[in-house]
């Protein structure tokens, strides 16, 4: 065959004739005059002849033109439905109900002008008219997030706001609920009756150990409460010569520092019941105390500020001067490279390991500083809190010396502790409403307020999980109270044991 051949004959590999551009707009042939092709492909080559007046050109496919074709008829994007015939009611409710969920669910996320629109009239003029259409009307558009501004310059509503009162139009959409307070119970969950709890401001008379145990001074004898099995144990006497004027638990929670009226400190083994050591070096009460690893530090009325390491035999190895009055807080940072005192002379001073001379020195508060408090979460963070003509809380940074904030509780601030577990303080007060209360730092906003106590608040320590507190009073009562959340990792073995809500003795 050549190209020569009738119009009846078959489209072989052989020269065809000049195409035309498809997208020329030239006048078509009319039917009378157009040959009649069958698009048939041979798939058997022909031998390549030595022809002069032919070429022979291969070719392994043939590309149609689709111009002036209506896309719409071939409804390339919607498949077939498996059962021919009309549907269902119940297949036509479903669909139904499907849009109309995705319509409410869009509308309600994304703003009404989100909302499904209109079907499209398709295009008879485009070659994607019908494409488009088919598209649009597909079930899963319906699903699919509109284009939505990467920079937004606006706060966006909350979707819980949103969603409001679509509650039943969207069966089995649960929506974020907002975020809600943490809760802290108003009420204490233990009482304990504590006799001769002494009612004086500079005192230390309630300490908690890291092994869970709560000691108390009464009188002229110390009593330790064991928390998980709620036993009572007399752990020392003094006589009817002196008495107990503070309490401070080493850091492992196996010795426990007492501080008298007489001047001494004694160092008592706690699971003996034994004392191991008392020394001297102060002329009057012994009210403050406070460890760092083997080393001791007590405050007295003598005005001095002590450091004794119980490893070596001296009573103690330095003795530190500055203030003018008597020595009622002292406080080791958690680094145990700071120590911070607080004063009757309204002074709070900053000391380091190795001088004998306060390094720094704040002289803000208008009363007896005796509530000191280092944070646990921010290195060199220090509060303070000033006696009744002062009644301010102040923060201060000690690694760059400067004041950060001051807090005006209206009354007398008498203990101040951080959690070790979120960044809240609790302080306690005394005239007019002997109150206790939760603060969040930075912003210093009251969590709760907690009352209960009929006397000034001069007692404060913390459990070792972090969770409660037990504050003291001069009304003879020991009370605890759940104010913090857990930690991430909880140790059992510091969980509190009575949980019941009742009033026992603690002696």
């Amino acid at each position: 065959m050549d190209s020569s051949s009738s119009p009846s004959s078959a489209f072989a590999f052989s020269s065809p004739p000049p195409m035309e551009n498809p997208r020329s707009h030239s006048k078509p042939q009319t039917p009378s005059s157009a040959p009649r092709h069958s698009f048939v492909l041979e798939t058997t080559p022909r031998p390549l002849t030595a022809s002069s007046s032919s070429r022979t050109i291969y070719s392994d496919r043939f590309i149609p033109s689709r111009t002036g074709s209506n896309f719409a008829l071939f409804n390339l994007s919607s498949l077939p439905p498996p059962h021919p015939g009309p549907p269902s009611s119940s297949e036509g409710g479903r669909e139904d109900g499907s849009g109309a969920y995705s319509a409410l669910l869009r509308t309600v996320l994304f703003g009404p002008d989100h909302g499904v629109a209109p079907p499209a009239t398709p295009d008879r003029s485009s070659p994607l008219a019908g494409r488009r259409s088919s598209s649009s009307s597909s079930p899963s558009s319906s699903f699919s997030t509109p284009s939505r501004n990467i920079f937004r310059f606006k706060a966006e509503v909350p979707r819980h706001s949103l969603l409001a009162g679509f509650e039943d139009a969207l069966p089995g959409f649960v929506p974020t609920p907002p975020k809600t307070l943490r809760k802290i119970p108003r009420s204490p969950y233990k009482v304990l009756d504590a006799p001769a709890l002494q009612d004086d401001f500079y005192l230390n008379l309630v300490d908690w150990s890291s092994q869970n145990v709560l000691a108390v001074g009464l009188g002229n004898c110390v009593y330790l409460w064991n928390a998980c099995s709620s036993k009572v144990t007399k752990l020392c006497d003094l006589g009817v010569d002196d008495s107990v004027c503070s309490v401070g638990w080493s850091q492992r929670g196996t010795h426990l520092a007492v501080g008298t009226n007489q001047g001494k400190v004694q160092i008592w083994d706690a699971s003996r019941c034994r004392r191991i050591r008392a020394m001297e070096g102060h002329r009057l009460r012994v009210g403050a105390l406070a460890w760092s690893s083997s080393v001791l530090s007590s405050g007295s009325r003598d005005k001095s500020i002590l450091q004794r390491d119980i490893r070596a035999q001296e009573d103690f190895v330095s003795k530190l001067m500055g203030h003018k009055s008597e020595v009622c807080g002292l406080k080791w940072s958690y680094d145990n490279r700071e120590l911070a005192s607080g004063g009757n002379d309204n002074r709070l001073f900053v000391w380091n390991q190795h001088s004998t001379q306060p390094v720094l020195k704040y002289c803000d508060h208008t009363a007896a500083v005796k509530a000191i408090a280092w944070s646990p979460h921010l290195h060199g963070l220090l509060a303070s809190g000033g006696g009744t003509a002062d009644r301010c809380i102040r923060f201060w940074n000690t690694t760059t010396n400067s004041r950060l904030s001051c807090m005006d509780t209206g009354s007398q601030v008498c203990n101040l502790v951080w959690s070790k577990n979120v960044n809240e303080l609790v302080s306690t007060h005394g005239y007019s409403q002997n109150q206790i209360i939760v603060w969040r730092y930075p912003t210093m906003s009251k969590l709760a307020t907690l009352t209960g106590h009929t006397y000034r608040v001069l007692y404060l320590a913390i459990s070792p999980d972090g969770q409660t507190i037990v504050t003291g009073a001069g009304d003879e009562t020991l009370r605890f109270w759940n104010v913090f959340p857990s930690p991430k990792f909880q140790n059992t073995d510091s969980d509190i044991g009575a949980r019941s809500l009742g009033r026992s003795h603690i002696r």
